[in-house]
């Protein structure tokens, strides 16, 4: 599959051809033919890497592709995402509407489809890009998988919980896939500016910068779990009941 339809197919096609005359030489006992042959056989591994060098850099670069053997770091994919933040907090500044969704462990592939594909590295300006009015790619949504955006102007299916009626087009989509799955949304209002972010089927809105990093720190590098995720919400409504009472009482 790595040489169809490529001019390696026919050098392959003429070393089989090499080594079945090999096969024919023996069996009929043409000796200096063979000891020719055997020869040659000697130079083999190196005619192959010179031949195949460039299939065998693009085998090796699909082996270290897939996820279980990447060593892409932690490290890199923080940089990704701060990448992101500060492409969401310049859209937020300007008021320009954006949805951003971010794959995790579940496949997206399908929404993917229903979009326009870029497979472009991630980076503040091409978000900022993507979502500015007049844009062709500006409608839809945006689907980022690891430090890649996969596809833009993607079509996500609309959340039917009755709470969400009084809720955007967009505000609404985003809750809607994470109803499938276990990704994360990022939203910017394209009225007031607001940034909201949503998974597991609930919304949070009006998220500061910092609670923005927070959300991707604990969903992206971390892997939030559903069960994790009502115990931080808990934990956090409780820090916030008792910054109220403290400030009451001072």
């Amino acid at each position: 599959m790595a040489v169809r339809g490529r001019r390696a197919a026919r050098i392959l096609i003429g070393l089989v051809a090499i080594l079945a005359m090999y096969g024919i030489v023996s069996v009929l006992g043409l000796e200096l033919m063979r000891a020719t042959l055997s020869t040659l056989a000697q130079y083999t591994p190196f005619a192959l890497i010179v031949l195949f060098q460039s299939e065998i850099r693009r085998v090796l670069a699909r082996i270290g592709g897939v996820r279980w053997l990447s060593v892409e770091s932690r490290l890199q994919r923080r940089e990704y995402l701060e990448e992101l933040v500060i492409g969401i907090v310049n859209l937020q500044h300007k008021k320009i509407g954006a949805l951003i969704v971010l794959e995790r462990e579940v496949g997206l592939r399908s929404f993917i489809e229903s979009g326009i594909r870029l497979d472009a590295w991630l980076s503040g300006d091409l978000i900022e890009a993507i979502f500015q009015h007049g844009s062709a790619l500006h409608d839809g949504a945006v689907i980022v998988q690891g430090s890649k955006i996969a596809a833009a102007a993607c079509f996500l299916p609309l959340t039917l919980r009755a709470t969400a009626r009084d809720l955007g087009t967009r505000h609404r989509a985003a809750i809607g896939i994470t109803e499938e799955g276990d990704c994360l949304s990022i939203i910017v209002s394209e009225e007031t500016g607001c940034i909201s972010v949503a998974a597991f089927g609930e919304i949070e809105r009006n998220v500061t910068q910092e609670r923005l990093e927070r959300v991707l720190d604990e969903h992206v590098l971390q892997g939030m779990t559903p069960e994790r995720g009502r115990d931080v919400r808990y934990r956090d409504e409780q820090l916030e009941r008792e910054a109220v009472r403290n400030a009451r009482a001072d």
